[in-house]
């Protein structure tokens, strides 16, 4: 049987049960930072104090690209909360439990809404205890704490109460700086995907026309002339949208007939379905099977930011339920790939400026016909979509490299605290 105070993995050399304390007995004190949102207290970056939010604070980093700044003079009425180096914050309502420790580059900021903790000289390392409230077993004592009603939250007493197991401070200093790397060879992957993303961002802006022009920045070379301004239902040669067989007949449903909703557009590429229909089901609601390689976009339910411009290219065959539209294109005039990536790029304004509906917008298929797109010829069109495809293989590859990383960091939080 293993014992509770003695983790599943460990360095080579380190023996003996880890000790159990309480937060409350190794801290030199653990305290709010101050709280406010009034205009008045900020400032300008360059003549205020590093402002600290809960949206700063990630699993053991502090993001400080994005931060806020408070002025000088409400810093000084506060001087008693500025953070040092080494001490750990911990948000309180949002993500309560999510922590991270202050770096050299931030000591004397102040934050917001979350807890401060300051440890005892020598009792523990901080970036070892802030790893620990961010491991399984920090965060489910923490939310088996959370005071609130609606809206839950971790205060100072509660942070107080959370045992943790502590190692020597040798072994805490191993344990931290392995997670320290793995933390930094994600951030790192983080930050390839972010700039792969900003990339394709640009070249999207820059490689199909601006409003009102005719020809893009940047061209493949061979490519010249003007592209054509058409509606859409000029340059395809059919739509089809689905329907939802009935729910209350259990024959229809859980079979190995792809069904696709229109939630599970993601912009991307469909890789697979989160239900599946029988044979009956098809009949009952009188579906076609969409092939592979159709481009789909959302027709209902387009009032939300989120779901404006939502799409997808399809890898598989699948029927559709009718909030999904499959276009097919006039293939000598528009390429499906092309389509895709001229639509990821238009769609969120196309679904402020064209649907219709009060409490819920939504496209028709006489509404899709309208849509103003412009297009180069064909070899053009293929050129790019092909090009966009690479970056968006690219894209994918990285964002699975970075979740197996995460994974793998999890994992290893769960094993390496008793």
């Amino acid at each position: 049987m293993k014992n509770n105070h003695t983790p599943e993995i460990r360095f080579p050399g380190y023996t003996g049960n880890w000790e159990e304390y309480k937060l409350g007995d190794i801290a030199e004190k653990v305290s709010v930072g101050i709280a406010t949102s009034s205009s008045q207290y900020f400032s300008h970056k360059s003549q205020g104090i590093p402002f600290i939010k809960n949206q700063n604070v990630k699993e053991n980093w502090i993001d400080s690209s994005d931060l806020e700044y408070i002025s000088r003079e409400f810093d000084q009425a506060n001087a008693t909360k500025r953070v040092r180096e080494g001490d750990i914050l911990t948000v309180r309502t949002g993500y309560p439990g999510l922590s991270a420790v202050v770096p050299k580059e931030l000591e004397g900021a102040q934050t917001f809404t979350t807890l401060i903790t300051r440890l005892k000289k020598d009792t523990a390392i901080p970036e070892f205890i802030s790893a620990f409230i961010n491991s399984d077993t920090g965060m489910k004592q923490i939310l088996g704490m959370e005071a609130g009603g609606a809206q839950k939250n971790v205060n100072a007493g509660i942070l107080k109460e959370l045992l943790i197991q502590l190692p020597s401070l040798e072994e805490q200093k191993k344990v931290s700086n392995f997670i320290k790397e793995l933390s930094n060879t994600i951030a790192l992957h983080q930050q390839k995907l972010t700039i792969l993303k900003q990339t394709k961002q640009g070249f999207l802006q820059k490689m199909f026309p601006k409003e009102g022009e005719s020809v893009p920045e940047v061209r493949f070379p061979g490519f010249t002339g003007e592209w054509e301004e058409s509606e859409l239902g000029a340059v395809i040669e059919n739509m089809y949208n689905g329907q939802t067989p009935s729910r209350f007949n259990d024959e229809n449903w859980n079979g190995e007939i792809n069904w696709l909703s229109s939630g599970e557009l993601n912009r991307g590429v469909v890789t697979t379905t989160i239900e599946k229909i029988t044979l009956t089901g098809q009949k009952d609601a009188n579906l076609r099977i969409v092939p592979k390689g159709t481009f789909v976009m959302a027709i209902t339910g387009l009032e939300a930011a989120g779901t404006r411009g939502n799409c997808a290219m399809l890898s598989i065959d699948t029927t559709l339920n009718q909030s999904c539209m499959a276009i097919f294109p006039k293939e000598s005039v528009l390429d499906s790939v092309f389509l895709f990536q001229w639509y990821r790029k238009v769609g969120e304004e196309y679904g402020i400026r064209y649907t219709q509906g009060t409490k819920q917008q939504s496209y028709n298929a006489e509404l899709i016909k309208l849509l103003p797109i412009i297009v180069p010829k064909i070899e053009e069109q293929i050129k790019i979509g092909n090009f966009f495809k690479q970056l968006d293989d690219t894209i994918t590859l990285h964002q699975r490299e970075l979740d197996a990383l995460k994974e793998t960091k999890k994992a290893f939080l769960q094993k390496m605290f008793a």
